[in-house]
């Protein structure tokens, strides 16, 4: 039995929430502000496949953000299977940050 529309959109809301509690050391905004979540998909049965990226390829914690982030929406009351993804491409740019990360780290 799948999961109804209206449960996935407040599951989806949850792991976004969830995403915005990992912050890469570094910088002081959260991954998902700063648009290194590139996709979050809710299968039918409750289990989670996330896409992300880092700032860059040799960000000292790149091994370790992934698990932050499995972590994290591990919790999200009722999420299964979590995978985490590390992609590449698209590379990663300052266009994909949210305006309020623009404005915490002084972006134009």
């Amino acid at each position: 039995r799948g999961l109804g529309d209206v449960y996935k959109r407040q599951l989806y809301e949850g792991l976004v929430e969830a995403c915005r509690t990992v912050y890469d050391p570094e910088i002081p905004v959260n991954i998902y502000d700063l648009g290194l979540i590139y996709e979050i998909e809710v299968h039918s049965v409750g289990s989670v496949r996330i896409d992300m990226s880092l700032t860059a390829p040799a960000c000292p914690v790149a091994g370790e953000i992934p698990f932050w982030v499995a972590n994290a929406v591990a919790d999200v009351e009722g999420i299964g299977e979590v995978e985490v993804n590390l992609v590449w491409e698209p590379a990663w740019t300052t266009e994909r940050m949210s305006d309020d990360a623009k404005l915490a780290l002084d972006f134009d």
